[in-house]
Order: C-alpha cells, then sequence, then structure tokens
C-alpha cells in the first residue's frame, strides 16, 4: 500500500472515463505525458497492461474494471468524508449546547439565547455553566464549552477569538420609595450614600472600581455579595444604591416596581460584551453555526433598541 500514490486512481478513473491518454490529461488538467507515466506506474503495480488500444479507444482489462469500481469508492469516500467541508444540521443535531454565562449573563442574555436555540436546535440541551477564569479556558480549549459569552478578561490571549456582541453602560439602582427623590444624583449624593456592590466571577463591577479610581471618587461600600439575584431585593428593602451593568438594571426594573434607575452625576463607563472562543474550533462547522447565530442575534438586540 506505501507503493501506491492515491493520486494514480485518480488517473485510472479518469482513463476509464475518457478511454484515452489525452482524454485523460485533459480531464485531470495535466500533460499526457504524465498521464502516460502514471499509466505506466500502474501497470507495473497491478503487474497488468490495465487498458488495451481498440480501434481508437482504450479498453479496461478485467482486472481494470475491478481496480476501477474500488477506486472509484475510496474517492467518493475521501471526497465526503475528508475533503469536502464538515456540515451541520442544526435541525438534527441532539449534542447539547454548553454556554459560560455569569448569573447576569443568565438573567439578561439566556433567555433570548434559549428561545432562539429552542427553535433551530430542537433536539439540543442547552447548557449554562459558571466557572473560575481558569476553568473557563481549559473548557473552551477542551470543548466542554461551546462559547463564553459576557466579560471576560482572562481569555484575551493569543489561543482565543473574540467577538463584540454590543457595548453597553451601567446604571444605578435605588428603592421606589428611596428618601432621594431626584431622578439625578448630586456627586455629594452619591458619594455619601451607602453603597451594595455585586463582586461576581463575571467581574464587571472591576470596570467601575477602575473608572471611580481614575475620577479619584470613593463609595462607602457597606455590603458586598457575589450575586446579582439577589441585588433588587437588598436594595428595595433599604436606603443601599447598587450600580450594575445597564441591561440587568433596565431588567429589574421591568420586573419589579421597588426599584427605580438614578442618574448617576458623572458619565458611567461602558463595556463591551463578547463572546469567545478556543482558536482550536475556529474552523469547526458547529461552533461557526453558533457563533453566527449569538452574533446576529444580538445584532438584531441591538437594532430594535436602536429603533
Amino acid at each position: 500500500m506505501s507503493e501506491l500514490d492515491l493520486n494514480l486512481l485518480q488517473v485510472i478513473v479518469a482513463l476509464d472515463e475518457q478511454r484515452s491518454v489525452s482524454g485523460a490529461a485533459m480531464r485531470l488538467g495535466r500533460s499526457q505525458p504524465a498521464i502516460s507515466g502514471d499509466l505506466g506506474k500502474l501497470r507495473k503495480f497491478f503487474d497488468d497492461p490495465l487498458f488495451l488500444r481498440t480501434g481508437n479507444s482504450m479498453q479496461p482489462t478485467p482486472r481494470a474494471v475491478a481496480v476501477v469500481k474500488s477506486a472509484r469508492a475510496v474517492l467518493d469516500k475521501i471526497e465526503l468524508e475528508i475533503v469536502a467541508p464538515p456540515q451541520f444540521d442544526p435541525a438534527t443535531s441532539d449534542r447539547p449546547v454548553r454556554l459560560a454565562l455569569s448569573d447576569a449573563g443568565e438573567v439578561v442574555f439566556l433567555p433570548i439565547i434559549l428561545k432562539k436555540l429552542r427553535q433551530s436546535m430542537p433536539n439540543a440541551a442547552i447548557c449554562s455553566v459558571s466557572r473560575p477564569a481558569a476553568d473557563i479556558q481549559r473548557e473552551l480549549e477542551s470543548g466542554g464549552i461551546d462559547l463564553a459569552i459576557g466579560y471576560f478578561p482572562d481569555l484575551q490571549k493569543s489561543n482565543f477569538f473574540q467577538q463584540t456582541l454590543f457595548t453597553d453602560g451601567y446604571a444605578s439602582l435605588i428603592r421606589a420609595d428611596h428618601p432621594i427623590t431626584a431622578t439625578k444624583l448630586t456627586i455629594k449624593q452619591f458619594v455619601q450614600l451607602e453603597h451594595a456592590v455585586i463582586r461576581a466571577e463575571s467581574r464587571t463591577e472591576e470596570v467601575i472600581e477602575r473608572h471611580l479610581a481614575r475620577k479619584k471618587i470613593r463609595r462607602r461600600i457597606v455590603l458586598t455579595t457575589p450575586h446579582f439575584a439577589s441585588a433588587p431585593i437588598i436594595v428595595s428593602q433599604s436606603d443601599l444604591i447598587v450600580t450594575v451593568p445597564e441591561p440587568l438594571a433596565r431588567y429589574f426594573v421591568g420586573i419589579s416596581a421597588d426599584v427605580r434607575i438614578v442618574g448617576a452625576p458623572f458619565e458611567l463607563p461602558r463595556i463591551e460584551m463578547k463572546q469567545f472562543w478556543h482558536r482550536k474550533f475556529h474552523h469547526d462547522a458547529r461552533t461557526r453555526w453558533l457563533r453566527t447565530l449569538i452574533y446576529d442575534l444580538f445584532q438584531a438586540r441591538r437594532d430594535a433598541r436602536r429603533g
């Protein structure tokens, strides 16, 4: 087998189809002497003339007929299973989709992602996972996680591709009947208020802290929690203020009349929400389909908000 060049299989099939050396050469885009040389190699390998001239054409020997039949099957298999680009059919796939999301990402992003994936991949389960940064890196590389969606500064490395889904700001929440009735705070009010801070694995709080440090503004932090989901409950039952990504603040106001957004006395920072994948899966048909679906989904969301 090591002595047989698989390219010679294309030659013997072309000779069978064209029944002439010149025709096979034209079919394969090669010179006639080159095809003649390959035919000589084939005859030597199989110890058979393979094609004999009869009149104006070359007729296959019984050995050539058998070889051509098998060669066609081999070439078709190579074409379909090795050479052809891999295909992915979301409608029939039952492989679970695993996404790394923060708890904030679950609240804001997962409902719309779930709806779209259930429409496109009805047989596949969707798993949202929360992992430390190092675990997310390892599982993206191993394929245990398909995509990481949100704010993941530790994935800004050469082994990972990233794509911005949208850019959003931050907003502050207080309870609806807070003693401060203004729709926008003064600097004095902002620094005098007691603050709750969300220090979750998503690390979005780092953006706020760096921004305030540059402005030399210090907050009176009286509560630190790792959970975004508890923020509206805590705020609605206290005089605390909490600053969270704006989509999350809008969501909390939408589901609870007990909290409201209050304007900050300065411009709040903006944050890029991205999707990340390991370079090993950059050309993978399934991963490519997933990230295209999610990117298009968030572009439609962004356009709808602008509209």
